[in-house]
Parts: structure tokens; sequence; C-alpha cells
């Protein structure tokens, strides 16, 4: 029997109408309603003709996560007064309760993308929800972008409802043709904000790590909510594992202690959905609670303030979540979990001041993901750099590039981008392209069944406890009786039987067969010891076990999961399985290289017979006689590190070039670029023959640079010959001395003894260019400086004669400058003479 009185409970019955008005005549809409409103259950049951006496339509409803999509299938059920299974049901990965009668379907986005890669039309399907969507999952984002595709050339007919719980939908409406933006006005209470910054000092996180004061602090700040409030908590955490160590801490509060996570048991997940049967409740929850889930009796909330986001490290070949502070946004989100049935309370654990400097949003996924899994769906969509998809923002060009790498790698696209048969049937197991090469060919080499446990374990990271073996891991998983042993065995059950009985034989030790799968998924992880613990992955990042692992001793592992803490040279090991030279070879074949390496390295030519995976180095000896272009192409290189400076340079060939860089700044051509970069790019015109001839860095700093410098003067226009004109190297001054001209600076610099210049009323140039007058003391200690010698004798040299003349009593100090005969010595001699 249909619950009515809880159906018209819900706000969003208000703004049904309108949605309904708005799919008539557009056929897509932005539905903004915040969290408990029912956007998630009253909007399918009516678009899906169930409720309100519509026509019957079939209804998909796509969630983020599979916790969110079980939960809103039992509660539209729930409220049609049904089970799951019937009118309503759920399809998320490896579990799927639906019926004959089924016309609401609730799954995952990651199954919506199966689906519409299996089946472009979505036959049967009128109405598809994309529920969340401002949280901007990666898969979400892809979905609603095939969707669009679809509609705008298959299925014009096709409904599309983008669902958010903010009023931010301007992207989404511009995305969906400029569709009408229909609000929802939620039900709200008041709800108090009260600072709880700790009160001593806490490490930032950084990685997967969160400084245990902090967690020590929320505990606390929970026990100090439940003995000032009333009502149930809702407390925000980043992940599973600092959900279980404040849940140790609470221990004996007089409430009882729930988990919810992705990971959490169903039994769990209902009883947490369901209410309280009397007590008080403490439900400590990842950011799953701030809007996919409705969490009954909750009066207050205490948030952490963190959150958890995937991050790539492309260069290094790792990927992970990592902690981050969480968004203003979600900030918003969280506190409104404690306004949703009376005024309620939220206690956040930071200082008030740092508020305003959080991010406004999260960061789209799209941003900061590894978009291996993206490429795949994109090419087998027929579009590899998804330049024709319809993105709220376009993937990163660096990461689709690295994605595409991978690809290829793993023979999922060809050399264009195109997705093969073989990528067609990776897109379709529901595995990142990396785990769906491990499953394919690693079923060949150790069975089916092996292969899928394996690989089963690399697709959710087991729990902390089972330690960092992964062989140990998978003997830990087989006999569990846990949440984790029992989704482990249900995704294996999944991954066998899309390999078929032809894939179950297989043969060898599970140790030797978790390495290998593991080092099938992760080629570029396959890593040798260097002692103590400390290991250098293919890619050449190093990576470090920690202190008690079983697998310090092995000579190879292959990392399963790694991350690499802020500032830290080498990675952090926290998952990974121990192989042996073969295997590594095996796995990591397309990354193997054996033959002459002639490179620049630490200062000099070095030159060896080498072969290696990667960065890992399996054999080297010294190569007595090198090819003489490799050694040349070494050469060159070491100039690119360290610059010229490693040719001879002498005064007058470190003076030549900086001539030379005058001329080319004032006049430009003929006269030569002289600068690092542009003297390696002409490295053919003027160091040859020596480089060729030179084999070493000794070689290089008996070239004469100053010599092979001449070779780029332009020699052929003729203009060569007026070098020392335009630019010469000394300039005679009256006194007859011919002083050098320091070309270094803005302008050249003549440096001369005052009484030098007496008599010279009009300042030299050099190529046009007025030079830097350094007037100097008969000590030859500077005294003025000027680019205008008549305004000098005219307007300064009256102060420099008061000053010096005393000082300098033997020189002259005629007080006109101007009249008398330039000199370089004493009065007393000019008088002798």
């Amino acid at each position: 029997m249909i619950r009515t009185d809880a159906l018209d409970q819900l706000p969003v019955r208000t703004a049904v109408p309108a949605l309904e008005r708005a799919l008539d005549e557009r056929g897509a809409a932005v539905l903004c309603a915040p969290p408990g409103t029912g956007k998630t259950t009253l909007v399918p049951l009516v678009l899906a003709g169930l409720t309100g006496g519509g026509p019957a339509r079939r209804v998909l409803v796509a969630e983020p996560r599979r916790i969110a999509a079980r939960a809103a299938a039992r509660r539209m059920a729930w409220l049609l007064g049904e089970r799951t299974g019937e009118r309503v049901g759920f399809t998320v990965r490896g579990e799927r309760t639906v019926g004959p009668d089924t016309v609401v379907e609730v799954v995952t986005t990651g199954v919506l993308l199966q689906r519409l890669q299996r089946d472009q039309e979505l036959a049967g399907v009128d109405v598809v929800i994309i529920d969340e969507c401002h949280e901007r999952h990666l898969d979400a984002d892809t979905a609603a972008a095939f969707l669009l595709d679809v509609r705008g050339t298959i299925r014009p007919e096709l409904r599309l409802v983008a669902a958010s719980a903010t009023t931010d939908a301007a992207g989404w409406a511009r995305l969906l043709g400029d569709a009408p933006v229909v609000e929802a006005r939620g039900v709200s209470h008041p709800v108090e904000v009260v600072w709880a910054p700790p009160a001593g000092s806490v490490r930032p996180p950084h990685g997967m790590r969160v400084d245990p004061a902090l967690l020590t602090h929320v505990a606390s700040v929970v026990r100090r909510a439940l003995a000032e409030r009333d009502g149930d908590v809702l407390c925000f955490l980043p992940g599973v594992g600092e959900i279980g160590r404040v849940a140790g801490q609470l221990a004996g509060v007089d409430a009882e202690v729930l988990q919810v996570h992705g990971r959490a048991p169903a039994a769990v997940q209902d009883a947490v959905l369901a209410g309280s049967s009397g007590g008080r409740r403490v439900v400590l929850a990842t950011s799953v609670a701030e809007s996919s889930l409705t969490v009954p009796g909750v009066r207050v909330v205490v948030d952490s303030g963190l959150a958890r986001e995937p991050r790539t490290d492309h260069a290094r070949g790792l990927s992970a979540l990592t902690t981050v502070r969480a968004s203003r946004a979600a900030g918003r989100q969280r506190a409104g979990r404690a306004g949703r049935e009376a005024p309620g309370a939220v206690y956040r654990c930071w200082e008030q001041a740092e508020d305003g400097r959080l991010a406004a949003f999260p960061s789209p996924e799209i941003k900061v993901a590894d978009l291996a899994a993206f490429a795949l769906q994109a090419a087998c969509w027929g579009d590899p750099d998804a330049s024709g998809l319809a993105l709220l923002d376009p993937p990163p060009a660096g990461a689709m590039g690295a994605a595409r790498e991978v690809l290829a790698a793993v023979g999922a696209a060809d050399a264009t981008g195109r997705a093969t048969s073989r990528g067609v049937r990776m897109s379709r197991l529901g595995l990142h392209p990396r785990l769906a090469r491990a499953l394919l060919d690693g079923a060949d080499e150790v069975g089916g069944r092996r292969a899928a446990e394996v690989v089963a374990l690399l697709s959710e990271e087991p729990p902390r406890e089972y330690g960092d073996d992964l062989a140990h891991a998978l003997r830990t998983a087989r006999r569990g009786g846990d949440g984790y042993a029992a989704r482990w065995r249900q995704e294996v059950r999944r991954l066998s039987q899309s390999l078929g009985s032809s894939k179950d034989t297989g043969a060898g030790p599970d140790d030797a067969a978790v390495g290998l799968v593991a080092a099938l998924a992760f080629p570029e992880r396959v890593a040798r010891a260097r002692g103590e613990g400390a290991f250098l992955m293919a890619s050449g990042t190093g990576a470090e076990l920690r202190d008690g692992s079983r697998l310090r001793s092995a000579p190879w592992i292959a990392v399963a999961v790694a991350d690499r803490p802020a500032h830290a040279a080498s990675a952090r090991v926290r998952l990974a399985a121990v192989i042996d030279e073969s295997t590594a070879r095996l796995a990591a074949g397309h990354l193997g290289f054996s033959g002459e390496e002639v490179r620049w390295a630490d200062g000099d030519v070095v030159a060896r017979s080498v072969e290696r995976l990667g960065a890992v180095e399996l054999s080297v000896r010294a190569l007595r006689r090198p090819a003489p272009e490799l050694v040349r192409g070494a050469l060159l290189e070491g100039l690119r590190r360290e610059g010229p400076g490693l040719l001879r340079w002498t005064r007058d060939s470190g003076q030549l070039r900086l001539r030379l860089a005058f001329l080319h700044r004032v006049l430009g051509a003929p006269w030569p670029d002289v600068s690092d970069g542009a003297l390696l790019a002409r490295a053919d015109e003027w160091l040859e023959p020596e480089l060729s001839r030179a084999g070493r860095r000794a070689d290089l700093a008996r070239i004469d640079a100053g010599q092979a410098v001449r070779r780029l003067l332009p020699w052929a226009t003729g203009d060569a010959a007026r070098l020392d004109e335009l630019a010469p190297e000394r300039i005679e001054v009256p006194s007859g001395s011919r002083i050098r001209v320091e070309y270094g600076g803005e302008q050249p610099v003549l440096a001369v003894k005052l009484q030098e210049l007496f008599g010279l009323a009009e300042t030299p140039r050099v190529a046009g260019v007025p030079v830097l007058v350094h007037l100097l003391s008969p000590a030859g200690r500077p005294a003025a400086v000027t680019a205008d010698l008549a305004s000098f004798w005219r307007d300064g040299y009256r102060d420099v004669r008061a000053e010096l003349r005393g000082r300098y009593p033997k020189h002259p100090w005629p007080e006109d400058p101007t009249t008398v005969e330039a000199t370089r010595f004493t009065s007393a001699r000019l008088r002798r003479e």
C-alpha cells in the first residue's frame, strides 16, 4: 500500500508540476533541491507514473555510489509499500535486484556507462535522472555527455534530469541546452555554528595520512556534543581508517556508535538509514552522507573539515585518494544535516579565520583524477580525444596524454587512439584498464579464478589489518568473515563469470600468481631492492616499505598501492607482492631497453652497454668505443645542462661574447644571438670540428670558445670587419690611454680617472649608444657616474672637486676642466715635463 502521508510530506512535491512542464516542453531540466526534500525518491516515482496519475514511463536513476543506489531503491519501494525488485529495483556492480514489473531502476553511474556502451539507445528507457550531479564525479560527467550525444542524434525523445543538492546549476543548465532550472525549497531549521579548533598544533594532511592528534580532538568534540546537545550526532571524517580510529576512541560513550561508508555491511547501512530505535546514536560517516543519504534523527553535526579526493602523479605513475581540506560548499552541505528535522548545531573542528580560505567547491574529478578509464570510455564511444563530448570541464591535455599512453601499453587502443576489440572487451569488465589487462592476461598465465581473486583485491584496497603483503591479503580474504571478504568474494564471482569457463586452468603457487597479476596491472611499478627496505620502481620513483614488513627482504616486488608524502623523495608502499626478475621482465617487457647508452651524467660523458626495465638497470658494463654520434649527443646534453661555461673562456673571449650580445641587442641582424640557448641551437656552425673530436668533459675545457664564436660573425655580409668600429674593445681617451669598455650591462661602461677626460665635452658613443662613464678618483675609486659629460663638467664637477682636491692634492683640479689638457700624471710631473 502506497504511503501517501509520507509522500505528501516531501517538500519537492511543490516543484514536480514545474519539472513535468519543463520536460514536456524541453525534454531536459535541472532540478535543484536540498537533501531530504525527496528529489531522489518522489521525483522518479512521479515521472514513472507510479504516483500522481501520470503516464507510465521507465525511469533510470543514476547515483554516484552503491550505498546511495541501494538506499534510494529501498526508500522508494518502502514508499510504494513494496520490496525492492518489484516496481522499483537497483543494479550496482555485482548485485542486481529487479523484476519483470520494475519500471524505476536505480543504478550507479558506472553501471549506466556500461549500459550506454552496450546499447546507446537505452531501449525501453524514457527518463534518465543523474542524481547528485553537483558532486562532479567523473562517471556522472561522462554519462551526461554520452546521454546528450544520444539525445542529439538518435533519441531526441529521451528525457534528461540533472538533479543537484545545490543551487549552483547554471553550468548544468547550459550543458543541457539552456534547460529550465526547477528549484524546490527544503524545510530548513536554523543551525548554530560552534567553532571547535584543536587546542594544540595539528599537522596538515598529506597523502592518506591524518594527524592522530586531530582524530583524538574530533572524538573529544563528539563527546562534548553529546553532553551539550540533544539528538543523534553525525560526524564527518575523510575515510574508513579514520572512522575506525575515532570509533575506537568513543568506546564507553552513552550512545550507539555506527559507521557509514561504501564498505559498510548492508545491515549496518540499513540500520543507520532506518533511524534510532530509542537510544542516542553517533554516526561516523564519510562524505557519502553529505547529500546522497538521509540519516534521520540527527540534531548535531561534528565536521572534521577533511575529505578525500583523487589525485594522480603522472610523472611517477602513482594515483590514489588523498586527504584534502573540505570545500566551503561541502561544509554547508554537512552543516545542513543538523537542521533537517529541528534546530541543530554544527561543531567545526577548525578556526573560524580559516573558513574563508577554503576552496569554494570540490575539485571536479576530471581535473585531478587518473583519466585512463575515462579515455577508454571515450575511445569506445568513438571520440578518443573527447573533443566532441559535452563536458562542463574539458579533460586536461597532459592527463589525457598519459591516459592514452596507458591504453596503448595495455593494448586497449591503437596508434590513433581508437579502441581495439580488446579495449572494447576491457571497457565492459567494469574495471580500470590496468586491472582489465591484469585480469585478461593473468588468466592465461595463472588461471581465471586466481586472476579474478587478485584483481578483486586490487580493485578495492583491503583493510590495513590485512597487511601490505598482497599474497597474505589474498589468504586472509579467502578465510575472512568480515564485510570486506564478503564483498571480495562477490567481486571474484563477477569477474570469474566475465572470463568464462575457458579461463579456469592455471598452475603454480599462489605467491607467484599474485605477483604476476599485480605486475601486469602496474608494470611501471615493478621494483628492485636497493637495500634496507628501499626499492627503485621501473618508473624511476623510489619506494620504501615500512619497518617490520615481510616484504623487506624480497629482491623484487610489484607495488600495487603506494602514495608519496609531501616533500618525500620516495613513495610509501602500502600494498605489494613478491616477484622475481623473470616476472618483472614478462610484465614490463615494453619498458625494456638493451643497447649502448651514452649520456651526460655526474658531470661527464658516461658510455656503457646497459640492459634495463625502465629506470631499473639489470646489467651494465663500460663501453670502450662508443659511437661518435652518441658521444656528441652526450656532450651537447652536458652543454645544455651546465651551459657553455664548460668551454675555455678567457677574459678576451668572454668580452667578445658580451660585445656581440650588445650589438645583437642594439642593431639586431646580422649580428648573432650569443645567448646560451642560441649558441647550443647553432652548435654545428661554431663548435665544429672541435665538438666531434671531443670525447669527455676535459676535451670541452680545451676548446677556445672565443676562437669558435668568431665563426658566427657576419663574414658573408662584410659586417664582421666593422666589429672593432661598432663595439670597440677599448676606447682612447684625451689623455692618450686606451681604456677597456665593459659590455655586461644595459649600457657599455667606461671606467676612467677623471683627470684623463679633461677637455672632453661629448660623451663617447658605441654603436650610437652613449657609454656610461664611471669617473674615478686618482686612487681608482668611484667618484661619479654620468652618461652626459657636458652636464657633469657644468653641474657636478664642482662638488667632486671640493670633496677630493684636499684628499688628492698632488693631482690637478682646475676650476674649468674643459679648458685644460687631460693627463694621467700628477701636477708635479706635469711641471717637470
